[in-house]
């Protein structure tokens, strides 16, 4: 019998323990730090009957169909393609920005020019991120780039994460490139889904298997001790053959090259009796004042006809601050030049002992997207399995 323990029941850990308990056929122990599975995709009917993401919208977007294939194992799932409104100067414009954007920042008759030009510049590409707008040679162009930039993602980017733009990592700026068409779709992805009965039920039936046993309400790092004589780690004193580590590892390890930054959230929620509020299911505001975007998560139900009245939730990003009552949940980690360098310090410490494996957003202190979580823990699991094979 090995002791393996996957601390986390988000989607990282939570796919990590399935395929252990299926593939290898050995027992898991799933630690949860909340009172709930499914890290932050976790969702559940209010008390009007209207499905809400607890945690903020989660979509499932991939150009991967193995993802989806994966997931429908668990769940069933119904095609929804994201679509989002920003609201910029008083109006509704499309989100991404589009060619549709473009004659409703600029006019129709000023449009005509420029659009000739984008479509001439950027041939053959679906996408462009906006840096690139702001950084081209062509004077008109250029100017377009930063009436977007300067709107939209400079200000909507300072709020979400609280600190210069010039800081933050490249890869946050080019999250929501501008389309070169009119394609009214949130993400370019080939396939997006949402699972008909909400993402809870798929950290359900994924964590419903003999050889898994899930706790929560239970804190992992009360348990979890190091044996720097050996190299390895404890768990209730006794060696573990495997421990997956997927919060942050910052707490890991006690802080012990400082903390680490991450975004944090205080969502408010408000109801209505109107069927709808919202002109999208999503909308951007990068110009409000402390909030950032609204979402409608009637829009998103696969079944709604019973439904009555909507529910809007408010995101206000804030710091991440563990001892605080609001926004003690890490959601983004805040990649700078000067974070990675405290990262790496925790990706050194980890290497001293060979059954630690870290895999997810927080605990890589990545910014994955939910794709990317899902499909870099299928792959990630390959790795634990060698491990445990050949220890």
């Amino acid at each position: 019998m090995k002791k393996i323990i996957v601390v986390g029941a988000g989607f990282s850990g939570s796919i990590i323990a399935r395929k252990i308990a299926d593939e290898l056929n050995c027992s898991v122990t799933v630690v949860e730090k909340r009172s709930h599975i499914g890290g932050n995709a976790y969702d559940e009917y209010d008390e009007n009957g209207i499905l809400v993401q607890k945690y903020g919208p989660h979509f499932l977007n991939t150009n991967k169909y193995f993802v989806i294939k994966f997931l429908e194992q668990y769940a069933e799932l119904f095609p929804h393609n994201t679509k989002l409104l920003s609201f910029i100067d008083g109006k509704y414009v499309r989100l991404p920005f589009n060619f549709q954007t473009v004659q409703e920042l600029v006019g129709a008759e000023k449009s005509e020019k420029l659009l000739k030009k984008l479509r001439e510049e950027f041939a053959g590409r679906d996408r462009v991120p906006v840096l690139e707008l702001v950084n081209h040679s062509d004077i008109e162009i250029c100017k377009y780039g930063n009436l977007l930039f300067e709107k939209a993602y400079k200000t909507y980017i300072s709020k979400m994460w609280g600190i210069d733009i010039n800081k933050i990592d490249k890869y946050v700026l080019d999250r929501v490139p501008m389309a070169m068409n009119y394609d009214e779709r949130y993400l370019n992805k080939d396939f997006q889904y949402l699972p008909k009965n909400g993402f809870t039920e798929i950290f359900k039936n994924m964590l419903d298997h003999h050889n898994i046993k899930v706790f929560l309400y239970q804190n992992a790092l009360d348990h979890i001790k190091f044996d720097e004589e050996n190299n390895t780690v404890l768990y209730d004193g006794e060696k573990a053959d495997a421990l997956v580590f997927t919060g942050p590892v910052d707490e890991l390890f006690g802080f012990k090259y400082g903390s680490l930054p991450y975004r944090s959230l205080d969502i408010k929620y408000r109801y209505s009796e109107q069927e709808s509020v919202l002109p999208s299911e999503i909308v951007s505001y990068p110009q409000a004042d402390g909030y950032t975007r609204e979402t409608e998560y009637r829009k998103i139900m696969f079944d709604d006809k019973n439904i009555k009245g909507s529910v809007v939730a408010t995101e206000y990003p804030l710091e991440y601050d563990r001892a605080s009552e609001i926004g003690n949940i890490p959601y983004y980690p805040v990649v700078t030049e000067e974070s990675s360098k405290i990262y790496s310090q925790y990706l050194e410490e980890v290497k001293k002992y060979h059954n630690i494996f870290l895999c997810g957003r927080l605990a890589e202190f990545k910014y994955y997207n939910m794709d990317i979580c899902i499909e870099h823990a299928l792959q990630y699991f390959e790795n634990i399995k060698d491990y445990l094979l050949h220890d």
